[in-house]
């Protein structure tokens, strides 16, 4: 199988982009290591052949601009998602969190029917793959922000940007 690897600039800074032949399946956030970068590559898909960009890789970097500049709500790149059940069941329910709005790791919880999970939800959340796209942002702890893979900073922008 291909995967194609692709790296544009935003407001932000440089986001990193993987896609499979089905879909997006890694986003890094400017800020974030290269080197972690490639190791993620290496342990999620071994055996792929690699190549650069792909129009998945472009419709990602177009969605992710028009989404920075206040134009574009809601993603429509096609995802291919590698995560464990559990993940999936998370980053399902923190993808249907309305543009603007936010959820506690413990609303999350409840939702997916694991009223005691809040900290696997954190957890599951802080592994999400495809940050932005699945709007792990939305996410906030009762009292506070929480954490981001991205750091705090860009948290509050990707907040302030949907208020």
């Amino acid at each position: 199988m291909k995967l194609s690897v692709s790296s544009f600039k935003t407001s932000l800074g440089t986001f990193r982009c993987v896609a499979t032949e089905k879909g997006l399946a890694l986003l890094m956030l400017p800020g974030e290591s290269p080197t972690i970068f490639e190791h993620k590559i290496k342990s999620m898909f071994a055996g792929y052949e690699r190549t650069k960009g792909s129009a998945i890789t472009k419709k990602t970097e177009s969605e992710i601009k028009a989404h920075l500049a206040g134009r574009l709500r809601k993603f429509r790149v096609k995802l291919d998602l590698h995560a464990t059940p559990f993940q999936e069941r998370v980053l399902a329910e923190v993808a249907r969190i309305p543009y603007g709005e936010t959820r506690t790791y413990s609303e999350i919880a409840r939702a997916i029917g694991s009223p005691k999970a809040a900290r696997a939800v954190g957890s599951a959340n802080a592994r999400n793959p495809l940050p932005i796209v699945i709007p792990c942002h939305r996410v906030v702890a009762v009292n506070s922000l929480g954490g981001y893979g991205g750091g705090l900073a860009m948290k509050k922008r990707l907040l302030a940007l949907e208020a």
